[in-house]
């Protein structure tokens, strides 16, 4: 069980993000971590550890973007380290994302993108998934995911930007918890309702595909 929180708006990101998985904390505290776009490029600050070790890190950098996903996580595949922390972020950059649940299939997916030279840096199943999403990218993130989740077993909500769609942020869900927030020139994304109720009470609650 992991944690997940997504934003694009007006406000700061990173802060917008760290308040929401605050209140996340309960569903893991392994390692957590923000991608937020900024200029042109995804900046990923992630840490094992408890959040607490997370915000001691940003405020040490200046992260000023307005859209972006964030992680709270409870180890699954992968031991609790730095490496295996949320977000994943291809190989190029490009794209970056945060998972919850599991992806059953993700040794054979695995496989066939080292073939094709795509490089892992974690023990994760989620890595896989971004990978497979850089891997059917062609200009359109979204149609990218689709063909992307067509292929994935097992349970899964996922969060996902792209630093050539700046004001896309997807989100995705299978057996695994995850909301909408509707807010005035501000939308959210989250695992439960607590994470976004500061800042709007519209809640629709995604089903299962969409």
């Amino acid at each position: 069980m992991c944690g997940i929180v997504g934003y694009a708006g007006y406000r700061n990101a990173a802060t917008t993000l760290v308040s929401g998985l605050e209140k996340l904390e309960y569903r893991g505290y392994d390692s957590a971590g923000v991608a937020v776009y900024i200029n042109n490029a995804i900046v990923v600050k992630k840490t094992k550890g408890r959040i607490e070790k997370l915000k001691e890190i940003l405020k040490t950098v200046s992260i000023e973007g307005t859209i972006g996903i964030a992680h709270t996580r409870w180890a699954t595949h992968g031991a609790p380290s730095d490496k295996n922390s949320h977000p994943h972020t291809s190989n190029d950059g490009k794209i970056s994302l945060v998972h919850n649940g599991i992806i059953e299939n993700y040794k054979q997916i695995r496989d066939e993108l080292i073939k094709k030279g795509y490089q892992f840096d974690s023990e994760t199943d989620t890595e896989v998934v971004v990978h497979l999403i850089r891997d059917y990218y062609n200009g359109n993130i979204l149609n990218a995911v689709f063909d992307a989740v067509s292929r994935l077993k097992g349970a899964y909500s996922l969060a996902i930007i792209c630093a050539d769609e700046p004001d896309r942020l997807i989100a995705v869900r299978k057996d695994s918890p995850l909301i909408l927030g509707i807010g005035k020139n501000e939308n959210f994304i989250a695992s439960d309702i607590p994470a976004i109720l500061e800042y709007t009470r519209n809640v629709y609650i995604l089903n299962d595909g969409e």
